[in-house]
């Protein structure tokens, strides 16, 4: 088992949902208030006494508690993803970044293909559903990491 990057994850991340210091209404059904890092301020209310703009401190500190949430929900129902080598350890915390976990386990055929190491068929699998339409080039860079194991820049 390998140690994923978390710095390169926490970049791809910034790239992917972008870095927002005053809330804004997400793209999603209904819209939700999200700040900082795609962090959802519906569903984890931001500390009392904050205010906008937030600092760059306090949008590390989002995301460092983000990152760790999709962590402990990704080992408490998914315990095999930390087997998987880095680059694909990346792809899953991603999509469970952006889905949530339990978005993500809405993906049972791509994570049993997954699991037994099927890397193309787990990525044609992202490829045949609605979130590979929604979310772009993010989608596409992850099938394709999810695919051959290196992340394309």
């Amino acid at each position: 088992m390998q140690t994923m990057n978390q710095a390169l994850l926490i970049a791809e991340l910034r790239r992917d949902e972008g870095v927002r210091y005053r809330p804004y209404l997400d793209t999603a059904t209904p819209p939700r208030r999200t700040v900082g890092v795609g962090h959802n301020m519906d569903a984890k209310p931001l500390p009392s006494g904050w205010v906008f703009p937030l600092s760059d401190a306090q949008v590390n500190q989002l995301l460092a508690s983000d990152l760790q949430a999709v962590y402990s929900g990704l080992d408490a129902k998914l315990p095999w993803w930390r087997t998987l080598d880095e680059v694909r350890q990346r792809v899953v915390a991603n999509m469970a970044f952006n889905l949530g976990v339990g978005g993500l386990l809405g993906f049972p055929n791509t994570l049993a293909v997954m699991r037994l190491s099927n890397y193309a068929s787990a990525a044609a699998h992202m490829k045949a559903s609605a979130w590979y339409k929604q979310v772009g080039q993010r989608a596409v860079r992850l099938c394709q990491a999810m695919e051959t194991g290196v992340m394309p820049s």
